[in-house]
């Protein structure tokens, strides 16, 4: 199996020096979006899952305690580098998201951008997502989904045999992933490519 959780730590230690440049303008808005729906208050303590090299943190208010993670050290390093330019003080670990080393209901928003479609067992991680956020917190995903009125069709799901190789996985419906996971989904709006990419905002 190509999608796994070694195979991606390589892809995106290589990606890692580049990764800014595709991501910071295409996932600008959507990222703006997806946490504009979030309900914020001060004091918040907040987890971002696979958050890369921290493109999430310019979006972020200032009065928050930030953890952030991610399976690649050479993504976390830049993370590091990019809250210490902002002058925000962030806690960057690098994690597993299917093994987080974090108490039970430790969080009050977890985000999880642009890794539901990534990680080799997307319900691994979103059950370490819902035991670690305390009940009625948030969870604030943006991600590329297949729609969930209907399954992905024998042509997506060949060429996502590519595409889960050198990205993502095309394939995934959120709805019934969060769902499964426990999560009542109260907010889904389109923010990319006509509804392709999608942010939600759900509940514990």
């Amino acid at each position: 199996m190509i999608n796994t959780t070694a195979w991606n730590r390589l892809r995106y230690t290589v990606y890692a020096p580049v990764y800014d440049l595709v991501a910071t303008r295409a996932f600008r808005k959507p990222r703006r979006k997806a946490l504009a729906q979030i309900d914020w208050e001060p004091g918040m303590r907040v987890l971002l899952v696979g958050a890369g090299t921290g493109l999430d943190l310019p979006y972020l208010p200032r009065e928050l305690e930030i953890h952030l993670t991610d399976l690649t050290p050479a993504m976390v390093k830049r993370a590091r580098e990019r809250a210490e330019h902002a002058q925000r003080d962030v806690v960057c670990r690098v994690m597993d998201a299917t093994q987080l080393d974090y108490p039970d209901e430790h969080f009050d928003v977890v985000i999880m951008h642009l890794i539901l479609a990534v990680m080799p067992n997307p319900e691994r991680g979103l059950a370490e997502t819902h035991r670690v956020l305390r009940s009625g917190g948030q969870l604030c995903v943006m991600d590329k989904f297949q729609p969930d009125t209907h399954p992905a069709g024998p042509s997506r799901r060949a060429l996502n045999a590519l595409t889960s190789l050198i990205a993502t996985d095309i394939t995934r419906q959120a709805t019934p992933l969060l769902q499964q996971a426990g999560f009542n989904i109260r907010r889904d709006e389109p923010v990319l490519m006509n509804g392709l990419f999608r942010a939600l905002l759900a509940a514990k």
